[in-house]
């Protein structure tokens, strides 16, 4: 029961970072840092998505990679529904397939280091999944070439200097992506503080194993 318990707690977290990154994703960040249009650079979802890899990383740690994909999958299943309702279709499509695939590569890089340092499956799991999630989300959720999910976003497909950049120029999802990336990557770092503060905490139950 008490395992019961604690994997819903962990499926309604995810719940709540995917249904927020997926409506915050669709907002640009709005004000200048100097020169740079931060809404060309970054949306609200770069803030909360990385939390996802926290919650996926803690539950494979407590309870272990077969509990950790259930959290996972429940998050996909209910994270998409809403999402759906409350964001664009090809939003949540896309989520729903990059979220899917780059939480499971983080369980699985995560298995393959949680004997090593504390610090290194975390982090590598939570660096690869970032990555793989990024690409794959800002391409079909914005690329001209998947509009078969849905109309294209023209202030996205828009021409905007490329991270800020004034000598380059690129769509301006691509912009989004790298800045989303750099964001994720920040966090993957920052987000070690807690769960190493939750380490004490949720001790690896006798079926997480690797």
């Amino acid at each position: 029961m008490l395992t019961q318990r604690y994997t819903l707690v962990y499926v309604a977290l995810m719940t709540l970072v995917v249904v927020a990154s997926n409506v915050l994703v669709q907002f640009p960040v709005q004000g200048m840092l100097g020169a740079i249009n931060l809404g060309d650079l970054l949306t609200w979802g770069a803030f909360t998505y990385p939390f996802a890899f926290l919650v996926t990383d803690l539950t494979n740690r407590h309870y272990g990679p077969r509990n950790a994909r259930i959290v996972v999958v429940c998050g996909f299943v209910v994270g998409v529904a809403m999402s759906w309702y409350l964001s664009q279709p090809r939003i949540a499509i896309a989520s729903g397939l990059a979220f899917l695939l780059g939480q499971l590569l983080d369980i699985s890089v995560f298995n393959r280091l949680r004997r090593q340092s504390w610090w290194q499956a975390p982090l590598a799991g939570s660096m690869l999944g970032s990555i793989l999630d990024t690409v794959l989300f800002f391409s079909f959720a914005f690329a001209p070439a998947f509009s078969v999910f849905g109309p294209n976003d023209d202030f996205a497909i828009g021409l905007a200097p490329v991270l800020g950049v004034m000598a380059t120029e690129a769509p301006r999802w691509i912009s989004w992506a790298l800045g989303d990336l750099s964001v994720k990557v920040i966090f993957a770092l920052v987000l070690l503080l807690p769960y190493g503060a939750l380490m004490t905490v949720l001790k690896p139950m006798p079926a997480a194993k690797a």
